[in-house]
């Protein structure tokens, strides 16, 4: 069906910036919303920043202004780039496909999430 790929995690430390990239394949038509979540010890998963195939993002209060998201629809990719990075932006971050087409009229009835990247940032 669909898998995605996130890469781009690692360690860095605070003030430093990342790129993100998360790959979906299998049989796709579109994607209709990408983003990215992210969760931390003993917390919930949390929406980080979202994006539709048009264009439109958006970015939670807690990162706005430091990361920005983006896509590439031609490739089923999307992108964080995270400057600025703060301890706690340390979480493993996750990449999530909403609304997948197989045809122009027809999704999945699921949506897809990635294994998880993990982003560390040291004080």
């Amino acid at each position: 069906q669909v898998s995605l790929v996130e890469s781009g995690g690692g360690l860095v430390q605070a003030g430093g910036s990342l790129r993100l990239s998360c790959a979906a394949s299998g049989s796709i038509f579109a994607i209709d919303d990408m983003g990215w979540y992210r969760q931390a010890p003993g917390m919930q998963r949390e929406l980080v920043a979202s994006i539709t195939n048009g264009g439109t993002a958006y970015v939670s209060d807690s990162v706005k202004g430091r990361f920005t998201i983006s896509r590439d629809n031609a490739k089923n990719t999307v992108y964080l780039q995270m400057n600025g990075l703060k301890f706690e932006d340390t979480a493993v971050y996750y990449c999530n496909a909403n609304k997948v087409r197989t045809t122009f009229t027809d999704y999945y009835g699921m949506d897809y999430w990635g294994k998880g990247t993990q982003v560390t940032v040291s004080s």
